[in-house]
């Protein structure tokens, strides 16, 4: 990496935040009528591209008009999937965004694809949905915060990041914010589950890219692809970036992979906050531990996808449990935002959250302490 220089992080979200909740007419945010569905494309019709498509085709006010894959086994079984006949397919995603009658994509590439074309959606002047991670190296950060500060303030730039739009985890936060668990003293996340992925024999030609998880500079790393989900809710719970990070990681079972599977990190954050985190991908189908822990002073706070749980003494304990997945959230509030011209703009946040799995990541591959500020020089 060449140049680390970052600005501070209340910089960084202070230009992200400018006129990210302003309201704007319907139809200057969408650039056609209100009352017509929003046509969205995907970029990127694998079976995470195809599900996400799937939950907007089902929402009325949307509809999926197109498709993009390099692969048209992808193309053909990614309609099927949606439920859509007849879509416009393309090959190319720069024809997609060059064509006048998509109001939004959503991307959901290989994560190393990630930068270059949020930033030409961004350029486009379309509404993004991209899937996480914000790429797989500090560079590809960057660029995903020089497009969100340079795009438009009227169009939509949201992330895969679920656990934000969530109703347990808003509740959880709110819980946190109001200190009814008093102040924070340590925290835990952990992603640990079975192997997510499957390796295929392909034509020589297009294995890596059709088996992008597999390697590193394609995935970033199971730290980086899947792990940033817990990584950007202590990013968010915590309200701040960490200071440093230690951590250890192998491979015990994929041994044909260029990934870890398995691995621990200790961060700490500021205020001497440690977080001890600790994923894997190779246990056994029918158990898995999947979320967060935010310990407090006065109580303890566990958060997942599938509930959480307020432990505020041994005979008090609330316990809410999610009603759906919550990529449906995610993906409900992107259109709504859309359609009421109240967009967000998530881009650099969502980079910070990214970011902090490559310091994780260079403190497991170095087997050295890595701080935020010798690491990005800021």
């Amino acid at each position: 990496m060449t140049d680390r220089s970052l600005p501070s992080r209340r910089t960084l979200l202070g230009a992200g935040a400018t006129g990210v909740f302003s309201i704007v007419g319907a139809q200057a945010v969408r650039g056609s009528e209100a009352n017509s569905k929003v046509s969205v494309a995907l970029i990127g019709a694998g079976n995470r591209g195809s599900y996400d498509a799937g939950i907007v085709h089902r929402d009325p006010r949307a509809h999926i008009t197109a498709l993009c894959d390099k692969f048209d086994d992808r193309l053909e079984s990614s309609a099927q999937k949606i439920g859509v006949a007849n879509p416009k397919t393309y090959k190319d995603f720069e024809k997609v965004l060059g064509a006048g009658d998509i109001d939004a994509v959503i991307i959901a590439t290989p994560p190393f694809e990630h930068p270059r074309m949020l930033a030409a959606a961004v350029d486009a002047r379309k509404h993004v949905y991209c899937e996480k991670p914000m790429g797989v190296d500090y560079e590809g950060a960057k660029t995903i915060i020089a497009a969100g500060r340079r795009a438009d303030p009227r169009k939509c730039i949201s992330v895969g990041f679920q656990q934000r739009y969530g109703p347990v985890y808003l509740e959880a936060l709110k819980r946190l914010r109001n200190g009814e668990i008093g102040d924070i003293s340590t925290a835990r996340a952990a992603w640990i589950d079975k192997d997510p992925f499957q390796r295929k024999q392909y034509d020589p030609a297009v294995e890596k890219l059709r088996n992008w998880f597999c390697y590193r500079d394609y995935s970033g790393d199971i730290i980086v692809e899947q792990d940033c989900h817990n990584l950007d809710v202590l990013h968010w719970f915590l309200d701040a970036l960490p200071v440093r990070a230690i951590g250890y990681g192998g491979r015990k079972v994929r041994t044909t992979m260029d990934i870890l599977d398995h691995l621990t990190v200790v961060y700490e954050w500021p205020n001497g906050i440690h977080v001890n985190f600790e994923a894997n991908q190779l246990t056994p189908r029918g158990f898995s531990r999947i979320g967060e822990e935010f310990t407090g002073t006065k109580g303890t706070l566990l958060t997942s996808r599938k509930r959480m749980q307020h432990i505020k003494s041994v005979d008090s304990i609330d316990t809410i449990d999610s009603q759906r997945d919550i990529t449906n959230d995610a993906l409900e509030t992107f259109i709504e935002r859309i359609v009421t011209a109240n967009p967000e703009n998530v881009a650099e946040r969502s980079a910070l959250s990214t970011m902090i799995g490559f310091l994780g990541r260079e403190a497991i591959y170095t087997g050295r302490e890595i701080t935020w500020k010798g690491f990005y020089g800021a």
